[in-house]
């Protein structure tokens, strides 16, 4: 008896469909330009905003680390394991933010997962956008709370869905994505907030894809909408646009307080190590101080739409730098990554359940470390073989 006979028959289902996702493994260090499989490639599928992964300075802070404190925490961070380089590096991330105080988890999945179970449970209500990311709505089913979907976007219909519920006696919480990383929209803040406000709901926002890239300096989305101290809760991960690992949380005091007793991806794993958290720091005051990495990476977002669109490419509803070419067709999208593969170009295909069904895609991802040389390079092979596989004209 196979006792794993049913993955086997749905690997291949996968792969009959021409979903099945080919895992690339990179042989170099993430940036405008990897090595796979001994070739050089562009890269076009990476959430390194800023290019700050290889950055001089925070590789330096992540080896000052390791000679400073070694290259773990070694305990958890209630036991033994807080270093007075994680509160450093709360402490900074709070001014960064402009937030009251921080509490720094192990990724960004984690902070969500931490967050939503300590502010509903079971009875309560969580109104929650229809496209939010997996670590939504994974942290939302852990919290056994009720969950109520509204359209993407739609302010109407939360606010539709918030008067049906106005009179249930329970903790309400409104969730949704800053930035939705499969399109580039925002999520409208100020609207969701005044809802908030008005039905006594609990604001949260995962900012994953708006950390680094919106706001003053890459604030994020609640300094992007001048929302300081109006969102409840402002969760963010530190390994897009900050280019390292780990997640964080701010809010008020008495939230951060309540999540270092209760959180229990806080209470019950090891903290960033010496490296991670070193590299952060240096990070956080890159950016304080220097906002030119910000300004590149919207000025390579825009031109790259520019020329999509002037060829004829379906780029969606996109406000950010990131730059769905939509496809359709899901075997066409892969095969559409697969010609771009073979012709020097890294853009991973995006099909179903990532992605509604219909709505496959290349999801093209712009650096600040790209040049005009780079990105002129993959649009001309994007529109070779859009125009082979009968995309654009």
């Amino acid at each position: 008896m196979d006792k794993f006979e049913f993955m086997r028959k749905e690997l291949d289902e996968l792969k009959e469909k021409g979903t099945y996702n080919t895992i690339r493994v990179l042989e170099s260090a993430q940036g405008p330009w990897v090595v796979i499989n001994g070739r050089k490639m562009l890269n076009l599928c990476a959430n390194n905003y800023l290019g700050l992964i290889t950055n001089e300075e925070v590789k330096s802070a992540a080896i000052e680390g390791v000679k400073n404190f070694g290259v773990g925490a070694g305990a958890v961070r209630t036991i033994a394991g807080t270093l007075t380089l994680h509160e450093e590096l709360e402490k900074k991330l709070a001014e960064f933010k402009h937030a009251e105080a921080v509490i720094l988890l192990q990724s960004g999945i984690l902070a969500n997962i931490a967050t939503i179970p300590l502010v509903v449970g079971e009875g309560d209500l969580i109104f929650s956008d229809e496209l939010n990311h997996a670590s939504i709505i994974d942290g939302c089913r852990l919290s056994k709370a009720t969950i109520i979907r509204y359209k993407h976007l739609d302010m109407a219909d939360l606010k539709e869905k918030l008067e049906d519920y106005k009179d249930y006696n329970v903790r309400k919480l409104i969730v949704t994505d800053g930035v939705f990383s499969m399109d580039g929209d925002i999520a409208p803040l100020p609207d969701i907030v005044e809802l908030g406000e008005k039905y006594g709901a609990i604001t949260m926002v995962d900012d994953a894809h708006g950390e680094g890239v919106l706001g003053d300096h890459g604030r994020g989305i609640v300094d992007y909408f001048h929302l300081e101290g109006k969102i409840d809760i402002d969760v963010g991960t530190l390994s897009k646009a900050f280019g390292v690992i780990g997640g964080y949380v701010a809010g008020n005091n008495t939230l951060i307080e309540y999540m270092k007793q209760r959180a229990r991806p806080f209470l019950f794993s090891t903290p960033l190590s010496p490296a991670d958290t070193s590299a952060l720091i240096k990070v956080v005051e890159i950016l304080s101080k220097d906002d030119s990495l910000v300004k590149k990476l919207w000025e390579n977002g825009n031109y790259i739409k520019e020329q999509f669109k002037s060829y004829g490419f379906n780029i969606g509803h996109s406000q950010t730098p990131i730059t769905p070419v939509i496809i359709g067709e899901e075997k066409t999208a892969m095969e559409f990554s697969k010609m771009l593969f073979e012709e020097g170009v890294f853009a991973q295909g995006i099909v179903y359940p990532t992605v509604p069904k219909g709505t496959a895609r290349i999801r093209v991802m712009v650096s600040a470390a790209h040049t005009k040389d780079d990105l002129d390079f993959g649009i001309k092979k994007f529109v070779e073989i859009g125009r082979k596989l009968g995309v654009v004209k």
